[in-house]
C-alpha cells in the first residue's frame, strides 16, 4: 500500500480514484467502512481519532492524505482530536502527511490570496484551521514528519457539500428565485472537486521543499452572478431571479438550521472579493485548472433539482 486517504467523502474519493487509476495501492478509512468501489483500494472502517488505530493501519504507507471533514457546526469540537489523532499517526508511521485545508486561517486579506500569507485569524472556524496547520507546521520543523497543505475555497462537483451547491444550483435547474448571501457581484474562486483531488495527489510527489501551503487552481474567478448565469445557460434553462439575501436574514434562517448558524461568522469572505493566486502551484506541480464549461455540464447534469 502506498497511500492511506482518510475520509470517504466526495474529495477523499475523488483522491483515491486518481491514485488507484494510476496504480497506487491505497487504503480508504472512515467510520463506516466505505469509499470507492476498485481493486487497488482497500476500505476500512476506523476512528481517525485513534492514533494507534490510525498509525496501525497506515503501516507501510507512504503519505496519509487527511480529507476528513467533520460537520460544519462541530468544528471546534470535534476538528482538534480528529487532527491530532491523524498528525500522531503520520509521525509514528513514518508517512508523509497532506491535509485538505481551506482559506479559512488567513483571516479577511485584501487582493488576491497568496500561498506564503501568515496565518490571522479572525473567526472560530479560523482559528481551529490555522491551530491545526501551526501544530502540523511545528511537528514539520521539529523533524517528526513531512507536512503541507493544500487549500481551497468553494467547492463546485458531483456530491460536494458548499453553498453554492447546496442555496444556488438546485434552484437553478428548478426555475426558482434565488435569494443568496454574498455580495452577488464580487470576484470568486470556484475549485473543482477533481481539481482539488489532482492538487492533494501532486502536492504528496513534491519532490522540493515540504512545510507549505498549495493552492488549488481556481476553475473560475467569476461573480456569484456570473457563475449562475453560465450554470443556467450550462442547463439550458432562463436565468433565475437572484437576489443578495441580506445578513440578518441569514442568521434568522440559522435559527432553526445549525449548520446554516455557522454561516454569517465566514460572511467576510462572500460580501468581498476572494480571490486564490495559484501561480506557484500551478508552476511548482504543473497543474492547470479543469475547464469551467465541463465543471458546468457534470453538475448540471448530475444534480437534482
Amino acid at each position: 500500500m502506498s497511500y492511506l486517504v482518510v475520509g470517504a467523502g466526495p474529495i477523499g474519493s475523488a483522491v483515491a480514484e486518481q491514485l488507484a487509476e494510476q496504480g497506487e495501492r491505497v487504503r480508504v478509512v472512515s467510520r463506516r467502512g466505505i469509499g470507492p468501489d476498485h481493486a487497488l483500494i482497500e476500505r476500512v472502517a476506523a476512528d481517525a481519532t485513534d492514533a494507534e488505530r490510525v498509525a496501525a493501519v497506515a503501516e507501510g504507507a507512504s503519505t496519509l492524505i487527511n480529507c476528513a471533514m467533520p460537520s460544519y457546526d462541530r468544528w471546534p469540537t470535534d476538528w482538534p482530536p480528529l487532527a491530532a489523532g491523524m498528525l500522531a499517526a503520520a509521525e509514528r508511521s513514518g508517512a508523509d502527511y497532506v491535509m485538505l485545508g481551506n482559506t479559512y486561517g488567513y483571516g479577511p486579506v485584501e487582493g488576491p490570496i497568496a500561498e506564503d500569507l501568515p496565518m490571522a485569524p479572525t473567526t472560530v472556524k479560523g482559528r481551529v484551521r490555522a491551530q491545526m496547520w501551526n501544530d502540523a507546521l511545528e511537528a514539520h520543523q521539529a523533524g517528526r514528519v513531512r507536512v503541507a497543505e493544500v487549500r481551497a475555497v468553494e467547492f463546485l462537483g458531483t456530491g460536494v457539500i458548499s453553498p453554492f451547491m447546496l442555496m444556488a444550483l438546485p434552484q437553478v435547474l428548478a426555475g426558482q428565485p434565488i435569494s443568496y448571501p454574498a455580495d452577488l457581484d464580487a470576484a470568486r474562486s470556484w475549485n473543482y472537486a477533481g481539481d482539488v483531488a489532482r492538487t492533494l495527489v501532486a502536492a504528496s510527489r513534491y519532490d522540493g521543499e515540504w512545510g507549505r501551503a498549495w493552492h488549488v487552481p481556481s476553475t473560475s474567478t467569476e461573480s456569484t452572478r456570473q457563475l449562475t448565469a453560465r450554470a443556467a445557460a450550462a442547463a439550458g434553462v432562463p436565468m433565475p431571479e437572484l437576489t443578495e439575501m441580506p445578513i440578518e436574514e441569514l442568521v434568522r434562517l440559522g435559527e432553526t438550521d445549525s449548520i446554516v448558524a455557522e454561516f454569517p461568522e465566514m460572511q467576510y469572505m462572500t460580501r468581498r472579493p476572494h480571490v486564490l493566486d495559484s501561480r506557484r502551484t500551478e508552476e511548482a506541480l504543473d497543474l492547470k485548472p479543469t475547464d469551467l464549461a465541463k465543471v458546468l455540464t457534470e453538475i448540471t447534469t448530475h444534480q437534482t433539482p
